[in-house]
């Protein structure tokens, strides 16, 4: 490429306009800047440069813009700490030159001089972007990379940023339009669908998070996040039909996850799946003998068992979880009611008054 732009600066020799002498040297001396690197030739460069845009005619000729646009896009990058001096700020002076060629449709003319003018703005932009990135100061980070994007390019990195920025800043219209951006590209990874979630939540659109996690779990089958997170949202919603296809898959990779093999239990319960319900609550107990839950949940089913079957094996079992429960949390409501049932149920009197009593005491208060 620089080969290519030195041969079309070289041929500025031929320019017939009024700076002619300013624009042939200017251009013959960024020419040999972009041969040497040297910035006493782009110093050269751009005093030819602004000699040569002296008058309003000067200034909308697309040829002493284009010199314009090389040269200071060129300082933009080259001179990134400012030492030079400057009217306006390289990096303004590039953009001003780019939109006079854009407004006159004159890019199809010069597509290697505004390509590189392009990239260098990009450069410099970033650069800058990060600086202030690094210094906290993300509205101006933000902008800087909302120009480099109006430049066109499709770089998933620099949408990445944006998305990022724009929800730090709360701007989260822009904060989706820039996530959807990245999950139709082809380089599309589970953090954007997570990070777009993530947004839906804290704006409250419930649906549209739970269809940006389906989506991604469908690009990203195996993704542990995606996958535990919509298992968290089924069961904050209390979807347990939609729990029960991806539980076992998410207890495979925590398989002693006191949690997830609790809300197995419930979901098959809750599924009338009562063999399984009991597997999972057990599993449950073999991995915290303590959990009161589970041992809620088994002392109520064997009750209600027990109050259909009146056999001593249920009867044993609710007594033995429910009295397990109790102990965990003496003072639980849940607990206690189930006792009271089951103490009603094997007519034990003494212990249903005391029971009760207690009941009394707490709802009481």
């Amino acid at each position: 490429m620089r080969a290519l732009l030195t041969s079309l600066i070289l041929s500025a020799s031929s320019l017939t306009v009024v700076a002619q002498s300013n624009i042939k040297e200017g251009s013959n001396s960024f020419a040999l800047y972009t041969q040497t690197g040297d910035i006493k030739n782009l110093e050269n460069a751009r005093k030819f440069s602004d000699a040569a845009f002296k008058t309003r005619k000067d200034s909308s000729s697309v040829r002493n813009n284009i010199l314009r646009g090389l040269v200071y896009s060129s300082f933009a990058v080259a001179d990134s700490t400012r030492k030079q001096k400057y009217t306006l700020d390289p990096i303004d002076e590039s953009l001003n030159t780019l939109k006079l060629i854009n407004s006159k449709k004159a890019y199809k003319n010069f597509p290697t001089e505004v390509d590189y003018i392009k990239q260098n703005l990009a450069t410099a932009l970033i650069y800058k972007s990060n600086i202030d990135l690094k210094n906290n100061k993300f509205d101006e980070a933000y902008k800087g990379f909302l120009k480099v994007d109006s430049l066109g390019f499709k770089n998933a990195d620099l949408k990445f940023n944006l998305a990022t920025l724009a929800v730090s800043s709360k701007r989260y219209p822009d904060a989706i339009k820039y996530y959807n951006e990245l999950i139709k590209q082809d380089s599309r990874k589970a953090q954007y669908y997570l990070e777009l979630a993530a947004v839906y939540e804290k704006i409250g659109t419930k649906q549209d998070e739970l269809n940006t996690l389906t989506a991604g779990r469908q690009q990203f089958p195996q993704n542990k996040e995606i996958l535990f997170k919509l298992i968290d949202i089924y069961a904050k919603n209390e979807s347990y039909d939609a729990v029960l296809p991806i539980i076992d898959e998410a207890i495979k990779l925590e398989p002693e996850n006191v949690e997830l093999n609790y809300l197995a239990g419930y979901a098959y319960e809750d599924a009338k799946d009562i063999r399984n319900a009991k597997q999972y609550y057990n599993k449950v107990l073999r991995l915290d003998a303590n959990n009161y839950p589970s041992n809620l949940a088994l002392g109520l089913i064997y009750l209600k068992d027990f109050l259909k079957s009146k056999t001593d094996e249920d009867k044993q079992y609710a007594q033995a979880y429910l009295l397990k429960a109790n102990e965990i949390k003496p003072y639980d409501v849940n607990a206690l009611k189930a006792l009271s049932t089951y103490y009603n149920a094997i007519e034990d009197f003494v212990q249903l008054d005391r029971v009760n009593i207690l009941l009394n005491q707490l709802t009481v208060n």
